[in-house]
């Protein structure tokens, strides 16, 4: 088995030799979301002292960065004699996740280039741009190389432009920047964003997945299916009814429709409450749009997949790639890869899985929409 563990400090440099006497690693790269891992050690004295606040974990598979980022719990310890729990020198379990979750710590300021006392009433607007340009616009000014020196991040630096995405706008004040982040590449063509460790930099970069139907196919015959759920409803949304800043005159009223599930099903309404003053940019447009993409979900599918000769993840497949499932009641279903997972230990070897499916399938939706609604609310409330 080819995988290695060493921990760094946030500026990337190794601290000691490859960790020793681990077991039980579990590790998933989620698309579009700060992955997340674990893993046991023995509690040996050169172990602990590598595992200190603001310190990453690497994980090197195949002599490639299979995951790293700061670790959320860097010592959780055990430790007894005589059957009382772990014997000398004890077990340490290290939670971690992957670098996407540096720049999720932080919010979207209305200046950032201003110090936060000097922050506007007023939100961050990028009108009619390409998606990709704003996305790194936002995490450069934020988090990156652009940012305030107490805001960056070490090492983070932007990756070469993938020339991805269609044209959006982003209205946004104190929002979590990841979140943003997600709306504006949902918006903009379904776009993937990550952050992951080449050489001594973090590479944040923005791609666009991959249409891989024809070639990447799950199914039991195959002998990568190993189990799925399947669910189909009707949708919670058909026609998002916009309306503009109470402020504006005349006040914008704009409707998004998906006619066509309105005639399968039926007619669901939902009011967009939004604080652009005009659709002059399409900023009513896109919430509309996001308001039906959260509400259309007649098909929820999650599907675990295993790695064979013929199929890896991440070599014939990625994150955010559409790929093929065949039920066995011979339906075929085509959706994204959520989520890629990686198990091992040094006595039972590794395992790979992939989750694909709808969002459904990886998160409670929702708690996530609540929690997301939520905070544009008390955005658009500062900005008015």
């Amino acid at each position: 088995m080819a995988v290695q563990l060493l921990i760094t400090d946030r500026s990337l440099v190794v601290q000691g030799d490859p960790l020793a006497d681990w077991s039980n690693l579990d590790v998933s790269q989620a698309f579009n979301e700060p992955g997340s891992g674990s893993v046991d050690l023995v509690a040996h004295a050169e172990v602990m002292a590598q595992l200190q606040p603001g310190n990453r974990l690497m994980v090197i598979r195949d002599g490639q960065v299979w995951m790293a980022g700061p670790m959320e719990i860097p010592q959780d310890f055990s430790w007894g004699i005589a059957g009382e729990g772990e014997p000398p020198p004890g077990k340490v379990t290290v939670n971690f996740s992957d670098d996407l979750a540096l720049p999720a710590g932080y919010l979207t300021w209305p200046a950032p280039g201003s110090a936060w006392s000097s922050q506007p009433d007023t939100s961050r607007k990028i009108a009619a741009t390409n998606a990709e340009t704003i996305i790194r616009t936002l995490i450069n000014e934020n988090c990156g190389p652009g940012a305030q020196t107490a805001r960056r991040i070490p090492n983070l630096v932007l990756g070469p432009v993938a020339g991805v995405g269609t044209t959006v706008s982003v209205d946004t004040r104190l929002e979590r920047l990841l979140d943003v982040c997600r709306r504006v590449a949902t918006d903009g063509g379904g776009l993937g964003i990550r952050a992951r460790q080449v050489g001594t930099q973090i590479l944040f970069e923005v791609y666009q997945p991959v249409d891989r139907t024809a070639t990447a196919r799950f199914s039991a015959g195959l002998g990568n299916l190993r189990g799925f759920t399947y669910k189909r409803s009707a949708p919670t949304v058909t026609h998002a009814l916009g309306i503009g800043s109470e402020q504006a005159f005349p006040r914008p009223y704009v409707e998004v429709a998906d006619t066509a599930a309105a005639a399968a099903w039926w007619r669901v309404e939902q009011l967009v409450d939004s604080s652009a003053a005009s659709n002059d940019n399409g900023e009513i447009t896109q919430e509309g749009r996001q308001a039906l993409a959260e509400g259309a979900a007649p098909v929820e599918l999650a599907t675990v997949t295993v790695d064979t000769e013929d199929l890896r993840a991440g070599r014939d497949f990625g994150l955010g790639d559409k790929v093929t499932v065949a039920l066995p009641t011979g339906q075929e279903v085509r959706d994204l890869v959520r989520s890629i997972h990686l198990q091992a230990s040094p006595d039972s070897g590794e395992q790979v899985t992939s989750l694909i499916g709808s969002p459904d399938a990886t998160t409670d939706p929702r708690m996530v929409r609540l929690v997301r609604e939520l905070g544009r609310r008390l955005g658009r409330l500062e900005a008015r």
